[in-house]
C-alpha cells in the first residue's frame, strides 16, 4: 500500500508577506515580523486582513516542522492537516500579544489594548526659507493640545470612580426611533449628550476640580523642529505621540509639513538650483565676470572663457553647487545659470560705428550678390510696432466678424426661402 502524498501548492507567499527570503534565519524572521506587525497593527490604523496574514505567516515559518512541510508541499498541505496539532493559534491577536509580552501601545492587558482606539493625527505647516533647506535650521513651533488631567490622571473624578451613564446605560450613544411609514421604523444613533460619548457618569460633587470631569486639560507646548539639510518643500517631520491625549486612546502623531517660501533669486528643481543673470550685449560678445552670493553666504566668481560668445537664453551649469541631498550632505546637485542678453536702447549708430562693428562681426551670407540686385528693388520704410497689441486687436476683430456672420446667416436663409 502506497503512502499518501499531498499535492504541491504555493510555498512562497508566507515569505513574501514577511518580506524575507526562503533562506531567512529565525532571527531574521522574528525581526521582519516584529517590524511589519507593529506597522500594520489595527490599533495603529493598519489593515486587519493584512495583519492576520502576517501573524499566520509567522506562525507557520517560526515552527520548524510546519516550515519544513510548507517548503516541501505549500500552503494547501497545512490546510489539509499536515504538521498541525494541539496548541495552534486560532485568534490572530494571541500570537502577537505573546510575542510582544502581552501588551501594545503603552501597557495594560492585551484585552484592553485591543479595545483602545487611536487618536487623530494633527498636521501643521511650517514656513521655511531656501536658506533653511540648504544650511539646515532649528525652528520652534508653539502649539496647544489636550493632555490627561495631571490631578485625576484622566479619571475625571476625585475618587477615581465613575458609574455608567444613566442616559445611555454606559454605551456612549443614544438610539432614537421614528415612524416613517405604516409598519416602517427608522433608527438613528447619536452621541449621548449627558456623558459626551464616554459612557460614564461622574457626580457633580465628585468631579475633579482641575478638569471639571472632562478628564483632559489644555497644555501649551513648544516643539523644536529640526530642519535638516536637503529637505524639500512639502516634506513631513513626524513627532510620535504628540497629538491630543484622551483616556483609553493611543495618542496620535503630529506631522509638520515644510512650506518653502519663494526666494527672490534662486529656484529649485529637486537637488538642482536655477538662477537668472542678465548680460549686456558687450558682455555677451566680449566676455564677462560677476560675483554670485550663494545660499550659505559664499561668494562665487562666475566668468566666461576668453573669446566665448553667450547667446540669448543660453544656459550654463556648475557641478556641486546645487542643493545638498537629504541625509547625504556631501552630494549636491547642479547650479544652472540662465543668461538673458539685453540689447542697447533703440537709437541711431553713426556710420563710423557701424563700419567698426561690421569689421568685427561676421558678414551676412550673400551680401555681395544682394548689392548687385539693389537697382531693381523698391525701397521700404519700417516702423516700430507692439506685436502683442496687434495680435490682440486681430483676435478681437476675428471674434466680431464671426459674431456678425452668425447673426447674418438666418437672414440670408430667409431671403432664399422668400425667393422660392
Amino acid at each position: 500500500m502506497f503512502g499518501w502524498t499531498p499535492k504541491r501548492s504555493d510555498n512562497s507567499k508566507y515569505y513574501e508577506v514577511l518580506g524575507v527570503s526562503k533562506s531567512a534565519s529565525q532571527d531574521e524572521l522574528k525581526k521582519a515580523y516584529r517590524k511589519a506587525a507593529i506597522r500594520n497593527h489595527p490599533d495603529k490604523g493598519g489593515d486587519p486582513e493584512k495583519f492576520k496574514e502576517l501573524v499566520q505567516a509567522y506562525e507557520v515559518l517560526s515552527d520548524p516542522n510546519k516550515r519544513h512541510i510548507y517548503d516541501q508541499y505549500g500552503e494547501d498541505a497545512l490546510k489539509e492537516g499536515m504538521g498541525t496539532g494541539s496548541g495552534g493559534v486560532h485568534n490572530h491577536f494571541d500570537i502577537f500579544h505573546s510575542f510582544f509580552g502581552g501588551s501594545f501601545g503603552g501597557g495594560g492587558s492585551h484585552f484592553r489594548a485591543s479595545r483602545q482606539k487611536r487618536g487623530e493625527d494633527v498636521v501643521h505647516t511650517l514656513g521655511v526659507t531656501l536658506e533653511d533647506l540648504y544650511n539646515g535650521a532649528t525652528k520652534k513651533l508653539s502649539l496647544s493640545r489636550n493632555i490627561l488631567c495631571p490631578k485625576c490622571k484622566g479619571k475625571g473624578s476625585k475618587s477615581g470612580a465613575s458609574g455608567a451613564c444613566y442616559g445611555c446605560q454606559g454605551t456612549g450613544v443614544r438610539v432614537t426611533t421614528r415612524h416613517i411609514a405604516p409598519g416602517m421604523i427608522q433608527q438613528m444613533q447619536h452621541v449621548c449628550p449627558q456623558c459626551r460619548g464616554s459612557g460614564e457618569f461622574i457626580s457633580e460633587r465628585d468631579r475633579c476640580l482641575q478638569c471639571n470631569g472632562y478628564k483632559v486639560t489644555l497644555e501649551k507646548k513648544v516643539l523644536e523642529v529640526n530642519v535638516e539639510k536637503g529637505m524639500e518643500n512639502n516634506q513631513e517631520i513626524t513627532f510620535k505621540g504628540e497629538a491630543d491625549e484622551a483616556p483609553d486612546t493611543i495618542t496620535g502623531d503630529i506631522f509638520i509639513v515644510l512650506q518653502q517660501k519663494e526666494h527672490p533669486k534662486f529656484k529649485t528643481d529637486f537637488s538642482d538650483l536655477h538662477v537668472e543673470h542678465t548680460l549686456t550685449l558687450t558682455e555677451a560678445l566680449c566676455g564677462f565676470q560677476f560675483v554670485l552670493t550663494h545660499l550659505d553666504g559664499r561668494q562665487l566668481l562666475i566668468k566666461s572663457n576668453p573669446g566665448e560668445v553667450i547667446k540669448p537664453d543660453q544656459c550654463k551649469a556648475i557641478n556641486g553647487e546645487g542643493m545638498p541631498k537629504f541625509r547625504m550632505h556631501f552630494i549636491k546637485g547642479r547650479l544652472y545659470i540662465h543668461f538673458k542678453v539685453v540689447f542697447p536702447e533703440s537709437g541711431v549708430l553713426s556710420p563710423e560705428k557701424c563700419r567698426s562693428i561690421e569689421a568685427i562681426l561676421p558678414t551676412s551670407p550673400g551680401k555681395s550678390s544682394l548689392e548687385m540686385e539693389l537697382d531693381d528693388c523698391e525701397e521700404t520704410i519700417m516702423h516700430d510696432v507692439n506685436i502683442e497689441e496687434e495680435m490682440r486687436r486681430k483676435a478681437q476683430r476675428r471674434r466680431q466678424e464671426a459674431y456678425d456672420s452668425d447673426n447674418d446667416e438666418p437672414h440670408m436663409h430667409g431671403v432664399a426661402c422668400n425667393q422660392q
